[in-house]
Formats: C-alpha cells, structure tokens, sequence
C-alpha cells in the first residue's frame, strides 16, 4: 500500500511540475484556498477539482472517492462551494499556461477592444438521464477567461444574436455564426465580428452585384492571400466588411473535400461542385477596418481561433466534458476554467512525453548538465 502511494505522490508532482511555480500561493491570494477545514492545502483542493471535472464523477462520487484516498474530508455541498470560489484561481492558472502564437495581434488588439471567442458545445445531463443540453459561451483573449454562458437545450442554435455585446467587442466565430442576422446584431450593438465565411448561409454582394465567389477566388496564387470589400443587407439596412481569402494546399485541400463527401454520405445529400471548389480555400468575413487588421492579420486572427477550436476538440474526444453541473452560474463559470485547464494539462503531458526523462521526472533547472 505505501508503494502505491508514493507512486501517486510521484505522479502528482510530475503533474504540477506543468503548473505555474507560484500556483499553490495562488490559491490562496486569489482567495480558493481562505480556509483550510476539510481540504488541506491546494494539493487536495486540485485534486478534488481535478476529479470531479476531468473524469466526469459527480460531486457525491468526488468526494467518497477523495475520503477513501484520503485526499479530502468533505460534504458534496461543500465542494461545490469550493468550486465556486476557485473561478479564479483557475482563470489565473489557464492564463498563464496559455501559448497562443499570434505575431502579437491579440496584445495589440486586445489594447483597445475586447477579442471573443465564440463557440458551444454538447453535454449530458448529470446524472446520465440522457438529456442533451448545449452550453453556449465565449471566451476573452489572450487569457480564455469565460465572460459569458448559456445553457439551451440540444435544439439550441448557434448564433451570434445569443451572445450579449459591448461597443468595440471583436466576436471571433467558426462557420455556424455565418449568417446575416447574427453579423447584424453584432454591428447593431456596436461590436465587430471576424468569422469563417459559409457562402450558402450568407450572401454578399460586391460592387452592386451578388459576389461572384468561385470567379474571384480562381486569381489567387497558389501561396498569398487577398480580399475584396463586399456587403450585405439585413431589415433593409446595408452592412459592409471584408472577405479574406488564402488558398490552401494540396493536402489540406483533399482534407476538407474527403470531409464533405463524408458528411454527404451519410446525410444521402448530393455533393455540389461549387461545394468541392470552394473547399480549396479559407475565407473569412470580417467588419474590422483594414487599418486596425491588414489581410495577413484577418487570417492570423482566425488562426488563433482555430487554435481554441483544437483544444476544446481535444476536452470532447480525451475527456468527454463529462456532466454539466447546472447549479449556478458561479459553478459553471469554474467547471468551464476548470475543463480548459484539464486540457491545457493534456497538451503539456503530451509535449513532455515527446522528450520524457528515461528517469522519470524533470531536472531542476538549477542543475548543471556537464
């Protein structure tokens, strides 16, 4: 029995080792850890948070677990409000193991205006009664802090008329957000959006005239990028913006056309030809003026976003988001910062093990290597 525990305990400090160093004094400064009755220290207070949201137990299953192993002495009750106070602390911890490489577009950005990334996802109802509900969300940049959540049922569209919006808010969105009434809505409130651009869903016009996509995006090298000034209309108000475009290569290109033939197969739909063409390109829509964004930077931008993209699609297949605690809005803000942080771990187990230590664990960096 003590060999196993001090298996657990050597695993656990690999683990925290891909932490911040400061993470435990965090705990308390950002005020998770103000007491420590029934949990230790922060040790016991991740790993509570840890097993509830990576594994998907439930807050009764959390903590028998946890008084079994001897981790932590508490009541599910009490761990909720534990969750509750530790948003912050995990907000912190998120930030600061964030690595988002973006040739400095967000800092200069983010100076001036609030950058949003948009998105939902798909959970079970806790407690496997087989209910589906959709948590619709947007998250801050550069440090993926949770501004904003929804829950609607399976039915639940995406839409970027959901999402509340400030004056000089940046929305950035995947192709579901692609749609006139949602880009109005935005620019109604006084907001931008920068989306992936769904040519069938939303069609724009240039020079007085339907944009003539296809056309247009058979001038482009086959490295480089371009855009054209084109608009749209909605409640019989005119909206201008910009489409961005850069082609993609070859293996990207057969990528995206095997995945629609994919798609189509199984919803027994007929694959168009202009569906096919258009998959050889990326094109954005945006309303950001091309004096705050160049072309190249639209792009980039998007780029980001499609890192976030990544990262929740590694919490959907590694971790299956588990069961949505649909207490409060305090506990859901934290179950969220609490899933990113689950992932971000992922992606630094699996960067380390790239180039493991055949003694199983880190040299400090104070260590000469001669």
């Amino acid at each position: 029995m003590k060999a196993v525990t001090n298996l657990l305990e050597e695993e656990w400090e690999f683990l925290t080792d891909l932490l911040p160093k400061d993470w435990r004094e965090q705990a308390r400064t950002t005020g998770a850890l103000q007491r420590a009755r029934g949990v230790a220290n922060a040790d016991c207070l991740l790993q509570l948070i840890l097993m509830h949201t990576a594994t998907g137990l439930s807050l009764r299953q959390t903590v028998v677990r946890a008084r079994e192993q001897s981790i932590a002495d508490i009541s599910d009750v009490a761990l909720l409000k534990r969750l509750r106070s530790s948003e912050g602390w995990l907000r912190s911890l998120t930030a600061q193991m964030t690595e988002l490489t973006d040739g400095g577009i967000i800092r200069r950005l983010s100076q001036r205006r609030r950058i949003r990334v948009v998105d939902a996802t798909t959970v079970e109802e806790q407690g496997g009664a087989g209910t589906d509900w959709r948590i619709h969300y947007t998250l801050c940049l550069p440090d993926l802090s949770c501004d904003f959540f929804e829950v609607t049922d399976e039915h639940g569209g995406e839409t970027y008329r959901r999402i509340p919006v400030k004056r000089g808010d940046l929305l950035l969105a995947d192709r579901g957000y692609s749609n006139a009434p949602g880009v109005a809505a935005v620019k109604t409130a006084g907001g931008d959006v920068l989306v992936r651009w769904n040519s069938f869903s939303f069609p724009l016009d240039a020079d007085g005239k339907a944009f003539a996509a296809l056309k247009e995006l058979n001038t482009l090298p086959k490295r480089g990028a371009r855009e054209w000034s084109v608009s749209f209309t909605h409640g019989g108000k005119k909206y201008t913006g910009r489409l961005c475009a850069i082609r993609k290569n070859a293996v990207a290109t057969k990528r995206a056309q095997e995945k629609l033939r994919r798609k189509a197969n199984k919803k027994q739909d007929k694959l168009s030809d202009e569906a096919l063409k258009l998959a050889e390109f990326i094109l954005v829509f945006t309303t950001v003026r091309q004096s705050d964004l160049n072309t190249t930077e639209v792009l980039e931008l998007y780029r980001v976003r499609w890192q976030i993209e990544l990262r929740f699609k590694h919490l959907k297949s590694l971790l299956g988001l588990g069961c949505l605690p649909k207490y409060d809005e305090a506990s859901c803000r934290a179950w969220i910062q609490a899933k990113l942080l689950c992932g971000l771990l992922i992606e630094r187990l699996m960067r380390e093990a790239k180039f493991f230590f055949p003694w199983g664990y880190r040299l400090p960096s104070t260590e000469p290597l001669a």
